[in-house]
């Protein structure tokens, strides 16, 4: 099995990296694969709602001059999935979200391809902002009907300097809860598969209020 976790910091290794990597090294323990790549710093285009994705239905964007369609098929092969965001203006980071709104965008009209995977936000904080850019990142998950494990408190770790979120004992705390709680539910869905069939995927069915 193994997990991909992206990193929305502009920053390589800081305060969301910290985060991320205190539940991969959970995993890890577990005998899970990881790897983390780096979306902060690329330059992203956010989605230009050409709907050609709808059209092709090749699991690719019509934007190819980024890595977001190699990340799409990185979101496919894993088995659990972590989005780290730092906060920016109480949100996810620009390029973070235009890496989502692109990929999830593309998933979902290609017949779900994350249903019932196994995904997860982490958000790193100096501190305010952090609920609502959880609450973002959990909406690409609800979704796409991922599994989403739970912690012990919000999945929001707080610090400012790179590092300083190692000093914040119940984030790290509620890091760590994270990684093993997403180890032990991925193991229940690998192990369960072939006993408890899955419910059939319903098409999508849009909706407005005007008439």
């Amino acid at each position: 099995m193994k997990v991909v976790a992206f990193n929305g910091s502009p920053r390589k290794e800081g305060n969301t990296y910290h985060g991320i990597k205190i539940a991969l090294d959970q995993l890890e323990k577990e005998g899970i694969e990881t790897e983390i790549i780096q979306v902060g710093n690329k330059v992203i285009r956010g989605c230009i709602a050409c709907n050609q994705c709808v059209k092709n239905k090749d699991e690719k964007c019509a934007i190819v001059n980024d890595p977001v369609n190699d990340w799409i098929q990185k979101m496919k092969e894993a088995d659990g999935i972590i989005l780290g965001s730092p906060v920016h203006y109480s949100a996810i980071a620009g390029t973070m979200k235009s890496f989502l709104d692109r990929a999830f965008y593309v998933t979902s009209v290609n017949d779900m391809m994350l249903r019932h995977k196994v995904g997860a936000p982490v958000v790193a904080v100096r501190r305010s902002g952090g609920l609502p850019t959880f609450n973002q990142l959990n909406n690409y998950i609800n979704y796409s009907e991922m599994i989403m494990p739970t912690s012990n408190y919000w999945n929001v770790i707080h610090g400012t300097k790179p590092g300083d979120v190692l000093e914040d004992e119940e984030g790290v705390q509620i890091m760590r809860v994270l990684g093993k709680n997403m180890a032990w539910l991925m193991k229940l869905v690998e192990n369960g598969a072939d006993e408890v069939e899955a419910p059939v995927r319903e098409q999508k069915r849009f909706m407005n209020f005007i008439r």
